[in-house]
């Protein structure tokens, strides 16, 4: 069985709890916003996949499908979500394909990035409950957003600034931090 690789050609949006640069005590997560074109796609190649899956089920009438790893969040919109551990992290660059190695980056909801991942079909160990996940491959970071707030697959940071690209936005050698518009502070004249 063959691996697409999906990417987000256009930046999207961290939604929610993200533990992208240093792991949370679940370990790393990542959870963005997509359109329904990358979700059409995946749906599409979710029906192949999951013939893979039906064909190792150990009793196929009595098998368990597990809901797809996406849910629409409005309408034409859906939160795709990642998870991985130490092990096979996923390499993330900036904007000119520079590896962002610093735990402390601020990769928090809100940010803006570009995803590189592939769906994979599983069973569970019982040999009946089975569905596809989303393994992230890279991330490019586009943009961040400082609030409080990946299976790396066989790709190397080099490789991971291939699949994207190069693209204007966040650059780890030259931060360009810009206020945000929540600040409701005024200027007051003496």
């Amino acid at each position: 069985m063959s691996r697409t690789i999906h990417t987000t050609d256009k930046p999207v949006t961290l939604e929610g709890y993200q533990a992208v640069m240093a792991p949370s005590k679940f370990g790393y997560s990542l959870g963005a916003i997509v359109g329904e074109d990358i979700v059409n796609k995946l749906d599409a190649e979710r029906t192949e996949v999951l013939k893979w899956a039906e064909s190792k089920l150990k009793n196929p009438k009595r098998a368990t499908l597990k809901p797809e790893p996406w849910e629409e969040v409005s309408s034409g919109n859906y939160k795709i979500k990642f998870s991985w551990n130490e092990d096979n992290r996923p390499p993330v660059v900036d904007t000119e394909g520079t590896p962002i190695t610093d735990a402390k980056t601020p990769l928090y909801n809100g940010s803006t990035v570009k995803l590189g991942f592939y769906q994979k079909p599983y069973i569970l160990r019982d040999g009946v409950t089975y569905g596809s996940s989303l393994k992230l491959l890279g991330i490019q970071v586009v943009s961040m957003k400082g609030e409080a707030g990946v299976d790396t697959g066989d790709l190397d940071a080099n490789e991971v600034a291939e699949l994207f690209g190069r693209t204007s936005g966040f650059k780890t050698s030259d931060p360009n931090v810009t206020p945000t518009t929540d600040d409701k502070t005024e200027d007051e004249d003496f």
